[in-house]
């Protein structure tokens, strides 16, 4: 658990970065400070492990004053993903990962062992631990920034806008991969961000700071949404909040319609309705319009691309969206291994939305 008592911070300009900071992140969860530019959301962050000292009150983990112990000390036993990696670039990734171990007294052996446990860990292949960093992709760079960071086990975990130099496709990667990560480990995470959207996807708990680092609410993504505590709060989280709200209203109910589809290599044909082509595990690769001819085998350069995709037992939010995006009229319903479930119809989610508000659900 961390906590912050009236922690304020200003600078020797004049500058109120923090002002009275009153919260605890929980033990065991992902807490998300978000506001907009100079809010000090990475001011708040950054003393936690004392890179920068309070002006006034005092930051606690786990009961201890964190300015009882000395800052290197403390720095070894909390993990700390900055944006960009921040990783040594003379150094292979393997290298990389084992440097806090070793700091803290590993053997060599040990230390690069438990590097290439984390590497699998995060998701990257047991070769990467020959490369440097130079070598990898952004998305790479911030997965190995990740295994650093859990490498000696700490309990917690400083997280200050890791994603955000990296293009969409892959921070959704990052974020999933994250929240995958934290159902097994069960660290205690602050994590900064800028992006709503991020912070409502990631945070057990969500910190909206305003300028002059002033709490304006600090609540579960949920309630965020549904009860913002001001107009400031109101304003930030965006005037979609109805609609990002659904990812916190489960689908149980909701129809899966059987869809028309061809396969990938198949002889090409005539067809007089949209028609979804699959590959030949059942993963979905796009459409067929309407009056669409192929000659010879069907080849993906002919089809329209397809919106997103629904997976099976996940919230609202991505059935109604997979419907609005694809050009079939049906989204696209995978199982969680990705392959073709069906499809969903935006009448009908709305039309479980709303008796779920009416408590009608087994209509």
């Amino acid at each position: 658990m961390i906590e912050f008592r009236a922690v304020s911070k200003r600078f020797p300009d004049g500058t109120t970065a923090v002002d009275a900071l009153d919260l605890v992140a929980e033990s065991g969860r992902i807490t998300v400070f978000v506001g907009p530019s100079g809010c000090g959301k990475t001011t708040s962050l950054r003393m936690i492990n004392r890179m920068i000292d309070p002006t006034e009150g005092s930051i606690h983990i786990d009961g201890l004053d964190v300015r009882s112990t000395d800052p290197a000390v403390l720095r070894r036993g909390i993990g700390y993903v900055i944006q960009q990696a921040g990783l040594f670039p003379h150094r292979t990734v393997l290298d990389n990962v084992a440097t806090v171990p070793m700091l803290i007294g590993w053997g060599r052996r040990k230390a690069r062992a438990r590097a290439a446990e984390l590497l699998e860990l995060v998701g990257l292949p047991e070769a990467m631990g020959g490369r440097y960093p130079g070598q990898l992709s952004g998305g790479q760079q911030q997965r190995v920034g990740v295994a650093r960071a859990l490498a000696a086990d700490p309990p917690v975990l400083l997280m200050d806008e890791p994603f955000s130099a990296v293009d969409p496709i892959v921070r959704e990667g990052l974020q999933d991969e994250l929240l995958r990560l934290q159902s097994e480990l069960g660290k205690t995470v602050v994590f900064v961000t800028h992006d709503i959207d991020e912070a409502i996807k990631l945070g057990d708990r969500v910190a909206v700071l305003r300028q002059g680092g002033r709490l304006a609410q600090f609540a579960p993504p949920a309630e965020l949404l549904a009860r913002p505590a001001d107009d400031f709060v109101s304003s930030f989280v965006g005037r979609d909040r109805g609609y990002r709200g659904l990812s916190f209203v489960d689908a149980d109910g909701l129809t899966i319609h059987p869809l028309r589809t061809a396969t990938v290599g198949e002889p090409g044909s005539t067809v007089d309705d949209w028609t979804l082509v699959v590959e030949a595990d059942k993963r979905p690769r796009g459409w067929l319009a309407p009056g669409s001819t192929v000659d010879g085998p069907l080849t993906e350069d002919v089809l329209v691309p397809g919106g997103s995709l629904y997976t099976q037992g996940t919230a609202l939010r991505g059935a109604l969206d997979a419907a609005l995006s694809s050009p079939g009229g049906h989204g696209v319903a995978v199982d969680a291994g990705g392959a073709l479930a069906g499809g969903v119809l935006a009448d009908e989610v709305l039309a479980l939305l709303r008796r779920r508000r009416h408590g009608r659900d087994d209509q």
